[in-house]
């Protein structure tokens, strides 16, 4: 058997960014060589090991052919027969179809080193527009290596374009959407990835409502979460803050977000006029508090004034600066002090809630 380091750590070995992960190709083996040799089979839908030293993955090289619609339509052949060639063209980019064998030797059938000179992007065959997804996971490679100077290839473009027009995208699972979502959303450069998608035509099929003149907004925002390296919860709620909010709250639904994603949008949604509105009203600010339900939950009442910054133009920092020392001045009043004074039931609330407003008037006169 001859085993081949392939794909992103190869990749990124010629990029001289550092190699995270390692895949190995093994050809000319068999399953029970491999655990033989003591590797540990861990793939269902075909032979995948892992090495039991390194723990790292070992797959037998393989082919595929499109069968069925979805991302499980795939017919697998897996044999001592498979060359690397084989299996290194069925690999969506060239910049991800080369590998080196044992002596560090470079194996490039397809002219992913070329492609890494000239910085771009380019589907390895025909066998690309098999899988819907690919054009995903080319808008995410787009994100990540736009500041290295990245460009889809005309050509692959073309051939997305083409994809998207026979409603191929049509046939894409939400989770799977979803998970390139959520990885492009902290790439380098995670507006590349929505650009792209417009650029091909699967934006207007995946997130239409953003399409309709609200993307140019949606990207700044996007953008200024990007640098400010803010969670996924905020990436989101920020890509869909120019949307009502509930085409904002249907549409992070339909994308299976998680429910701290979906949950931020609809309070941004619920929150972000009255916060956006100058003014230094205590009783507005203390109802904006009340309804963020910063009390209990401060941390998510801290990522929705981050949503809100990056969704807004103007300088809302003082509002946001404001809310915030409001917020934890608040927090402080000690709910059985006012219980020792007497109050109780609903006398107590009321103490509590004009404990609040007086600390926010006292905040506002401050010099």
């Amino acid at each position: 058997m001859d085993i081949y380091l392939v794909g992103g750590a190869v990749r990124d070995q010629l990029l001289g960014i550092a190699v995270k992960d390692r895949d190995w190709v093994v050809v000319g083996a068999t399953p029970a060589e491999m655990i033989d040799r003591g590797f540990r089979q861990v793939g269902a839908d075909f032979p995948v090991f892992l090495h039991p030293d390194t723990n790292e993955e070992y797959a037998l090289a393989r082919t595929e052919r499109k069968q069925g619609q979805g991302y499980h339509g795939f017919a697998v052949y897996s044999a001592p027969d498979v060359s690397l060639q084989d299996d290194l063209k069925r690999r969506d980019l060239t910049i991800n179809a080369m590998a080196r064998d044992g002596d560090g030797q470079v194996i490039d059938p397809f002219g992913g080193q070329r492609d890494i000179t000239t910085r771009t992007l380019r589907h390895v065959s025909a066998a690309f527009e098999e899988d819907p997804l690919r054009i995903l996971r080319i808008a995410r490679f787009a994100a990540r290596f736009q500041p290295l100077g990245f460009q889809v290839a005309h050509e692959t473009m073309a051939l997305m374009g083409q994809m998207v027009a026979r409603g191929d995208v049509g046939h894409l699972v939400a989770e799977r959407v979803w998970q390139e979502i959520q990885r492009a959303l902290h790439e380098q450069s995670p507006v590349t990835f929505f650009q792209v998608l417009q650029d091909c035509g699967a934006l207007a099929e995946l997130m239409p409502e953003l399409v309709a003149g609200a993307l140019p907004r949606a990207l700044a925002a996007l953008q200024r979460a990007a640098e400010d390296d803010c969670p996924t919860d905020v990436r989101v709620a920020a890509l869909l803050s120019p949307l009502p909010t509930d085409k904002a709250a249907a549409r992070a639904k339909s994308l299976k977000a998680p429910n701290d994603c979906q949950e931020l949008v609809r309070l941004f949604g619920d929150l972000a006029p009255a916060i956006q509105r100058p003014g230094n009203d205590p009783a507005a600010l203390l109802s904006i508090l009340e309804r963020g339900d910063a009390w209990r939950r401060p941390q998510r009442f801290e990522r929705l004034l981050c949503t809100v910054r990056c969704a807004t133009p103007a300088d809302i920092g003082p509002t946001v600066a404001l809310l915030l020392q409001a917020g934890a001045r608040c927090r402080d009043v000690n709910a059985r002090d006012l219980m020792a004074q007497g109050y109780t039931g609903r006398e107590l609330g009321q103490a509590i809630r004009a404990e609040r407003l007086s600390r926010i008037q006292d905040l506002i006169q401050a010099p």
